[in-house]
């Protein structure tokens, strides 16, 4: 087969490619499920970026007067056992936890898809060398790698957690990347950009990454999900902030013992929040999965 025609048949093939992604998205946007999780990802984004302008009180604003006392036209979700605004902490949580699971989700997605894509590509020992890694970090569960790295470093910050949950990230969305690329390499447009003697770079990030991003983009999502959970673990088990630091998971860990005293609503709300953020990515995840049919 000439050059020329093989550039024919793949910029057909490129062509045709985009219009499936362009339906695609459509049929995202028209989706449901999307919706409602795209909405309720929107509130809590939004309370992340102006929730200081938002919440009443200041985080960590005590009032001695109104101390476990349940939800009012004062304080609508109550105070906690040190006489702080639940409603105020939980807006200004939110921030900590969305930074954090975005910043480690994204961290994961972005090392993941350049070894992926290179490991796809180039296969051989490389690929060998490359999956042999990834099966061996991905045997060990998140959360224990998350606390013996928190626990060999001894620190104990937003930045080493992000850290540590996108490096565990890595191996997953890297194996997913992989599995994509290695079809994709031997189609008609990545032979034609071989002909027409392209760089490495340009073939894997201007010819190959846009046709795998579909799987990306749902390997995104499905990870956040779990960071957010292994975020508030960390913290309700005291690995993944400072204590004290109005973070949903510290909220729980803090307050969870009055449940007993019946004062539920200052472990209750930090957990819906957690609950409804998981929920929302889930709902995006499971509609993505979906419409992309991966």
């Amino acid at each position: 087969m000439t050059e020329k025609k093989l550039s024919s048949l793949a910029e057909r093939s490129n062509a045709e490619r985009q219009q499936i992604r362009r339906e695609r998205m459509q049929l995202v946007l028209r989706n449901k499920t999307f919706l409602v999780g795209a909405v309720i990802l929107a509130f809590w984004v939004i309370l992340a970026i102006f929730g200081n302008l938002i919440a009443p009180r200041g985080a960590s604003d005590q009032d001695f007067e109104f101390v476990s006392v349940g939800p009012s036209l004062k304080y609508w979700f109550g105070t906690d056992a040190n006489g702080q605004d639940v409603l105020s902490r939980v807006i200004l949580g939110t921030r900590l936890i969305v930074v954090m699971s975005f910043t480690a989700t994204a961290l994961g997605t972005v090392v993941g898809t350049a070894l992926g894509l290179a490991a796809g590509y180039f296969k051989g020992k490389f690929d060998m060398i490359v999956m042999r890694l990834i099966e061996a970090i991905s045997a060990i569960p998140v959360l224990i790698i998350a606390l013996l790295a928190i626990a060999a470093l001894e620190g104990r910050s937003p930045t080493l957690t992000v850290i540590v949950i996108g490096f565990v990230f890595t191996p997953n969305i890297g194996r997913t990347v992989r599995a994509a690329v290695l079809g994709e390499s031997e189609l008609e447009y990545v032979a034609a950009a071989r002909l027409r003697t392209e760089r490495t770079p340009h073939i894997l990030f201007r010819e190959i990454l846009p046709n795998v991003l579909p799987p990306i983009i749902v390997e995104f999502t499905v990870r956040l999900g779990y960071a957010i959970f292994a975020i508030a673990t960390l913290s309700f088990l005291g690995a993944g902030v400072e204590y004290g630091s109005p973070n949903w998971g510290s909220q729980i860990a803090e307050n969870w013992g009055s449940i007993y005293a019946n004062v539920w609503w200052a472990t209750a709300f930090p957990a819906l929040a957690i609950a409804s953020l998981a929920v929302s990515v889930n709902l995006i995840s499971d509609s993505l999965l979906e419409v992309f049919e991966i």
